[in-house]
């Protein structure tokens, strides 16, 4: 029996991977994330499979469900939205899994940071303008952020910079970025990217807020900030430069 934690991408079932795909075909039971998956997503899993939506449940609970399985000899489809390697509390499961001495493994995705370029159809690190990416979020009542991780010590490297769970406080954060950035730094939201309610809002640090609160977005949604969002004029790499002819 093993617990496979599945990357299922920002929702769309056409962007699970393949590996993913034959998973959720072959696991009876499905743990998933209820709140951020498109419901053809579970349209994968066969007939008669045991479904838990894990958005009520806290983590004692979630493993009590894999320990279940684990007792029947069944295997489990575990899906996180996105990608495991962020924010999917990863860690902590596993942690708990070892303990316990059930196996698992994992099983990349989409992560939304990703889905959201690709619908703004936006490279995010362009020459000599940003060759950096950071991806964080700030500090809410439910995990503090290291004191080493301040968002102002980010925005003071003016990388594109990628917000996650934060769309509650756009607000605070723009006027925050303003120092680093300047109140007309492009800045992107997307939320529920790739889903048929795609919201999808452009502007900059000086205009955004308003824009979120307008639109009404309060969960799934990436805030991406930086030049490269808007960048036309900008020096070519060197990937596709011409090369010298060796003699």
């Amino acid at each position: 029996m093993t617990v496979h934690f599945i990357g299922a991408g920002p929702g769309a079932a056409d962007l699970l991977t393949v590996r993913a795909v034959r998973l959720l075909q072959t696991s009876p039971v499905c743990v998933y994330a209820g709140t951020y998956l498109d419901a053809e997503v579970l349209a994968h899993c066969p007939p008669g499979a045991r479904l838990v939506d894990s958005q009520r449940l806290d983590l004692d609970q979630i493993t009590a469900e894999l320990q279940a399985a684990h007792a029947e000899g069944l295997d489990v489809a575990r899906l996180c939205s996105g990608d495991p390697s962020l924010y999917s509390a990863l860690a902590e499961q596993t942690r708990r899994l070892d303990r316990l001495g059930i196996g698992w493994d994992v099983t990349p995705g989409v992560p939304a940071y990703a889905a959201a370029a690709a619908v703004l159809g936006r490279e995010l690190t362009v020459p000599e303008v940003a060759q950096s990416v950071v991806l964080t979020r700030v500090s809410a009542a439910s995990t503090a952020m290291p004191q080493t991780e301040s968002l102002g010590a980010f925005a003071a490297t003016r990388a594109t910079l990628v917000l996650h769970l934060a769309i509650r406080r756009t607000r605070e954060l723009c006027s925050s970025l303003v120092a680093d950035y300047g109140a007309d730094c492009p800045v992107a939201v997307v939320a529920n990217a790739s889903q048929p309610s795609q919201v999808v809002l452009r502007g900059t640090l000086a205009d955004m807020a308003d824009q979120v609160e307008a639109a009404g977005l309060r969960q799934a949604a990436v805030i991406m900030v930086g030049e490269a969002l808007r960048a036309e004029h900008f020096a070519e790499s060197h990937l596709y430069g011409p090369r010298p002819r060796r003699s």
